[in-house]
Formats: structure tokens, C-alpha cells, sequence
């Protein structure tokens, strides 16, 4: 099933924990195998890192690492970027191609 969320997009968080539903940002990567897209500022999650030395002699730096998590696709919703409300996205085709429209306010996405 095709993914109509692209990297660069503003979505807004429709579920999941009670701070971060309604939160709006962008996206920084999808992964369509699995359906899940990372936004930024979304879903922090904070990795414990121990000192490591790396092939070529440097030394990663220990401590706290925070990063992005992935959300499921479901839970995230376009925001369109003329009537900026969160909308579901159709497909139109003609002549040029195959463009996203947002079923709101029919306005191209693309």
C-alpha cells in the first residue's frame, strides 16, 4: 500500500500519550516497509551510551544520547499546508502526473 506521508511533510499527531497528541512537526524519515515515520520533536527517547573506542582510534563520547523514536503511520495525520488542518490526503491523476490532494479543501499538496 502506497504511503502518502514524505519526508518534509508537517503532520500532527492524532494518538498515542496524552503530551505529545496534538503536537505538530516535521518529518524526518519514513519508513514504508514497516509504517512508521520519525518526526522531529516527537516521541524523544533517551539511549544510555557507554564509552566506546571506534576502528580509526576516536572515542564516542559517554553519557545521555536523546533521539527521535519512530511512530506507526496511523497515528500521524497531514497538516495541508493552504487551510492548515490536519486532513486526510487523496490522489489525483492527469496529464502531469500523479498529485496529492488534500480532502478538505482540494488543494494540491504537491
Amino acid at each position: 500500500m502506497n504511503v502518502k506521508i514524505r519526508k518534509g511533510d508537517t503532520v500532527e499527531i492524532i494518538s498515542g500519550s496524552l503530551e505529545e497528541k496534538g503536537k505538530r512537526g516535521e518529518v524526518i524519515r519514513v519508513d514504508p516497509q514497516e509504517r512508521r515515520v520519525v518526526v522531529q520533536g516527537i516521541n524523544i527517547r533517551t539511549k544510555h551510551q557507554k564509552q566506546t573506542q571506534t576502528r580509526q582510534g576516536r572515542n564516542l563520547n559517554p553519557g545521555r544520547i536523546k533521539f527521535e523514536g519512530p511512530i506507526d503511520i496511523s497515528n500521524v495525520m497531514l497538516v495541508c499546508p493552504k487551510c492548515s488542518t490536519p486532513s486526510r490526503v487523496g490522489v489525483s491523476r492527469d496529464e502531469s502526473g500523479t498529485h496529492r490532494v488534500c480532502k478538505h479543501c482540494q488543494a494540491l499538496i504537491d
